[in-house]
C-alpha cells in the first residue's frame, strides 16, 4: 500500500509511535442509489473510499483524487456528511495511526469501477439493503450518516 512521502518522512522521526492524521472518505452513490465499496488489501474488509489528506490539500479535492486513484471513476462531491475520529489503528508493519475523518457524499459521474491501485482487491457497487457482512464499522457509521440526507454534517457531541 503506498505511503505518502510526508508520512514516510514523519515515520523516519517517530518510528511506529502514534500519528494523528486527517483522513477523508466518501459514500459514493450511482444513479440507482447503490454504494461504491472497496475491499482493502490490508484487512480484507469492505469499506467506503478513503485516504489521507496531503499537506495543504482541500478535503473535497482530496476525496475526489482518492476516488479516482482507488476506483478509476470520476465523482462529484455533493456535501459534507460527517466528521468523526477513528479508534487507534495498528497496521501490519507496527505503525500506529488515529484519524480525524471528514466524510462526504459523492455521486458517480463517469467510468467503470475497478481496483485502480494496490490498496484494494475489489471495487463493487452494493445496494443499500445488501451491504457485505465484512463491512468496516467505520464505514457503517459513515454510510448511515450520509444516507440520512440532512443538510448539516453529523459529529459527536
Amino acid at each position: 500500500m503506498p505511503i505518502p512521502e510526508f508520512i514516510r518522512d514523519l515515520r523516519s522521526h517517530v518510528g511506529h509511535q502514534p500519528l494523528w492524521l486527517t483522513g477523508v472518505s466518501a459514500v459514493v452513490l450511482d444513479a440507482d442509489g447503490r454504494i461504491l465499496l472497496t475491499q482493502r488489501v490490508d484487512t480484507r474488509e469492505w469499506a467506503v473510499v478513503s485516504g489521507v489528506l496531503e499537506p495543504g490539500e482541500e478535503p473535497a479535492r482530496a476525496i475526489v483524487r482518492e476516488i479516482t486513484e482507488e476506483t478509476g471513476i470520476s465523482a462529484d462531491v455533493q456535501r459534507l456528511t460527517s466528521v468523526d475520529v477513528t479508534p487507534m489503528i495498528t497496521y501490519p508493519n507496527g505503525d500506529q495511526t488515529q484519524y480525524l475523518d471528514v466524510c462526504f457524499l459523492a455521486r458517480h459521474v463517469d467510468g467503470d469501477p475497478h481496483p485502480a491501485d494496490d490498496e484494494n482487491t475489489a471495487v463493487e457497487w452494493f445496494a443499500v439493503d445488501a451491504l457485505p457482512h465484512e463491512l468496516a464499522d467505520t464505514s457503517r457509521l459513515r454510510i448511515e450518516k450520509a444516507l440520512r440526507d440532512e443538510p448539516t454534517a453529523w459529529f459527536r457531541r
